[in-house]
C-alpha cells in the first residue's frame, strides 16, 4: 500500500504551518502504508530489569544499547523509550525513528495495593525543544491511561493536552490505553477494550494501543473487530505481549491485521530479548507483514535469512 494524499486524514488542531510537518511525519512512521510497525523499548521503567536479565533472555539485553542497535539496522516504524535514554544514546543513533514515551511507571505497587497512576514526566514543549536542539528524527509522543482506575480522570486530562500540544507541532501521537484498577474485573474483555479504543478517539489519538481480548469459547481474531469499529478515524495496534516461538508470533501478527483490521503492532520482548542479529531478523520479518503486507512464510523466509 502506498498512501495516496486523501489517505491521510489530518486533524483540524494541526495548525495549517504545521500540515505538511504532520504529513511527512505520518508517511515516515508507517514508511508510507498507513500501518504503524512500534519497535516497543520503555519498559525498562515498565517492568525493571526482568524484560532484559535472567533465564531465555540473550546476554545482548542486559545492555539499553542493545535496544539502539536494534533500531537502528532493522526495518521499524518508530522505537518507543523514555527521552532520558534517548538523549544518552542519540548521539551515536541519529538516524532511528523516535517515539518519546512521556509518562511511565514500574510493575513494584500491584493493583491490590493501590490504582495505577502512571503521571505526565515532560510535557510536548520539552520534547520538541530536544528535537530542534538535537537535530534528531523524533515524530511522535506517547502516553499511558489506565481506565477504571481512581486516578483516570487526571490521565485522561494529561492525554487531551498531550495529543492537542503535539498535534499543534505536527508531532504524531500513539495511546496506551489499559483498563486497570479495582474496578476492572476483566482486562481483556472484548467490549471494555473496544470502549478503550473509542476513548482514544475521544481524545484524538492518531493511533491507540491496546491488549488483544479474550473470551473464553470465542476466537480473538472476530472478538477484535469491535475495538477496531470503536476506534474510528484513530489507528489501532496491538501490544506484542510476552515472548512466544516465531512463527506463532507472526501468525498472530498477521491475523490482527489482516483478520482483525489492526493497522499495526507494538512489539517488545519478541524482539529485544533475542540476540542483535536475531533481534534484527525479528524486526525485519514483523515489518515485512506490517509494512509490506507479506504472508507468514514471506516473513518466516526474511527471519531465516542472512543479514547482510
Amino acid at each position: 500500500m502506498d498512501l495516496k494524499e486523501n489517505d491521510i486524514v489530518v486533524p483540524l488542531d494541526v495548525p495549517k504551518a504545521v500540515r505538511e510537518n504532520y504529513i511527512k511525519n505520518y508517511r515516515t512512521i508507517t514508511r508510507n502504508s498507513g500501518r504503524l510497525m512500534l519497535f516497543a523499548g520503555d519498559q525498562k521503567v515498565e517492568h525493571l530489569n526482568s524484560d532484559f536479565y535472567g533465564e531465555g533472555i540473550h546476554p545482548d539485553d542486559g545492555d539499553p544499547e542493545h535496544l539502539f542497535r536494534i533500531a537502528s539496522q532493522s526495518k521499524i516504524g518508530v522505537f518507543a523509550t523514555q527521552l532520558g535514554l534517548i538523549a544518552r544514546y542519540g548521539m551515536d543513533y541519529p538516524d532511528v525513528p523516535y517515539l518519546v514515551k512521556l509518562n511511565s511507571k514500574t510493575n513494584l505497587v500491584k493493583t491490590s495495593q493501590s490504582d495505577p497512576f502512571s503521571n505526565q514526566w515532560l510535557d510536548v514543549r520539552k520534547v520538541v525543544d530536544f528535537r530542534d536542539n538535537s537535530g534528531l528524527n523524533i515524530l511522535a509522543v506517547g502516553y499511558t491511561v489506565y481506565l477504571g482506575s481512581e486516578y483516570e480522570a487526571e490521565m485522561l486530562r494529561q492525554a487531551a493536552q498531550i495529543v492537542y500540544n503535539a498535534h499543534q507541532h505536527g508531532l504524531i501521537t500513539v495511546l496506551w490505553v489499559y483498563p486497570r484498577g479495582k474496578a476492572v474485573a476483566d482486562e481483556k474483555d472484548p467490549h471494555l477494550i473496544a470502549g478503550a479504543t473509542g476513548v482514544a478517539a475521544c481524545l484524538g489519538s492518531d493511533f491507540v494501543k491496546v491488549n488483544y481480548p479474550k473470551k473464553e469459547g470465542h476466537e480473538s481474531k472476530d472478538l477484535f473487530k469491535e475495538a477496531v469499529l470503536a476506534a474510528g478515524r484513530t489507528k489501532v495496534v496491538c501490544a506484542g505481549g510476552s515472548s512466544v516461538d516465531v512463527k506463532g508470533f507472526l501468525q498472530r501478527i498477521h491475523d490482527q491485521i489482516f483478520v482483525s483490521g489492526a493497522s499495526g503492532d507494538a512489539t517488545g520482548r519478541n524482539i529485544h530479548q533475542k540476540s542483535s542479529e536475531d533481534a534484527i531478523r525479528m524486526c525485519n520479518a514483523i515489518y515485512a507483514i506490517t509494512v509490506n503486507g507479506n504472508n507468514v512464510e514471506e516473513a518466516m523466509k526474511v527471519y531465516n535469512s542472512k543479514l547482510s
